[in-house]
């Protein structure tokens, strides 16, 4: 495989991890998923940012995204059942590396929306990939390339929610 068809497809297999991670701006709110809960450092588990609509509807999105990737390239997947569960892994994976990022983020005393260079950028891509690698994996090139681009993506992708007026700050 030459390396600008390796770098597509390790862009079109994460795609559903990218989405799941950025939709819950637009989809989320609501009722918050540690239900105002506390650690024993008396701060909140996760936080109001972390909603039950934003998971679940993050969750859909990235399948979703999932099922149109198999009808477009059926010989990426191999099979429509295989497509499903290695996008729903994949969204699953990136929302609990989000959902992990939080919590950590909240150890750290860090405000809501708060910036954490690396825990926001890579988090849900680790956690997505781990998930994901029982059902189908990337080589090792292909994986480097992920956690080089991904902070540049999820920066992009923040800014443009920010200009769209989704989020109210850039990060």
């Amino acid at each position: 495989m030459d390396w600008l068809s390796s770098v597509f497809w390790a862009f079109w297999y994460i795609l559903p991890a990218y989405f799941a991670n950025a939709s819950p701006v637009i989809v989320g709110g609501g009722r918050p998923i540690d239900g105002g809960r506390t650690w024993k450092d008396g701060r909140r588990l996760l936080g109001d940012g972390k909603t039950w609509r934003g998971f679940l509807g993050g969750v859909l999105i990235g399948t979703s995204v999932g099922l149109i990737q198999y009808f477009i390239t059926p010989q990426f997947y191999g099979s429509l059942e295989n497509a499903l569960k290695l996008a729903f892994l994949l969204s699953f994976g990136a929302l609990i590396g989000d959902l992990v990022g939080s919590f950590i983020k909240r150890r750290a005393n860090l405000p809501r929306g708060y910036p954490a260079i690396g825990l926001d950028q890579l988090g849900f891509l680790i956690s997505a990939l781990a998930f994901a690698y029982p059902v189908k994996t990337l080589s090792s090139a292909q994986i480097i390339f992920l956690l080089i681009v991904s902070p540049f993506v999820h920066w992009g992708a923040n800014y443009f929610a920010y200009r769209m007026g989704w989020k109210s700050v850039p990060w």
